[in-house]
């Protein structure tokens, strides 16, 4: 396997390059800023269908993180951080219920539940572009301690 991409020898864990998701986040705050501001159903729609394809096949699987593999990653330098795909994963089942509920107000004409659930989902994305803080992360992270 790619060094961006790896199988953990005796489990099933993947690791990913970690930069990916940071980029990612990047993209989605674009997005999310866009549909917050425009009131853009279909902006969230889209946004939802890569957080359906992040929550379901993964991360890496999503057209974000093929930017990330094709234009960013061979440009970058250095040994490749990477992370287990699972927290990431996770995140993104959490962008897709914010996601969710958002097109859910939008088509009940509840515009205060459209703006609620995309500024969450833009406030989460924002935190890990910017610092490198992923909230749904550290959600499964909490999840997995209090099993």
């Amino acid at each position: 396997m790619s060094p961006i991409i790896s199988q953990q020898q005796g489990t099933k864990a993947i690791s990913i390059d970690a930069r990916g998701p940071r980029f990612s986040a990047g993209i989605t705050v674009v997005l999310l800023s866009t549909a917050l501001a425009t009131h853009s159903v279909w902006v969230l729609v889209a946004q939802g269908v890569v957080f359906a394809i992040g929550a379901i096949r993964g991360p890496q699987f999503t057209p974000y993180a093929a930017i990330f593999r094709t234009v960013v990653r061979p440009r970058l330098k250095g040994e490749v951080p990477t992370e287990d795909v699972r927290p990431p994963q996770f995140a993104q089942s959490v962008g897709l219920l914010f996601a969710l509920v958002g097109i859910a107000g939008s088509v009940a004409h509840l515009p205060l539940v459209f703006t609620i659930a995309v500024s969450f989902a833009l406030a989460a994305a924002f935190l890990n572009a910017a610092f490198n803080f992923c909230l749904g992360c550290e959600i499964y992270l909490l999840l997995l301690r209090l099993k």
